[in-house]
């Protein structure tokens, strides 16, 4: 992404960089940028939640793994 974004467009994958400017463009009166800035917020949080239902799954299949194991061994 860095060698290619910035370069051509000027890019920013970084939040901080991103928000900073965003607000003080959205103060002069140029709103396009901090309509874009919701993937920065969206996209972690949307990451999290997969990654959170992921391992609730997958933790609950190893705990009936584990039953299944300890009844069969009785």
């Amino acid at each position: 992404m860095h060698l290619l974004g910035i370069p051509l467009t000027g890019t920013s994958v970084n939040p901080a960089r991103s928000f900073g400017p965003a607000l003080i463009a959205m103060m002069n009166g140029v709103y396009e940028p901090i309509k874009e800035i919701w993937i920065f917020i969206v996209g972690p949080l949307a990451g999290a939640a997969l990654a959170a239902l992921l391992f609730n799954f997958l933790s609950s299949k190893k705990e009936i793994k584990e039953e299944a194991t300890l009844t069969s061994s009785k």
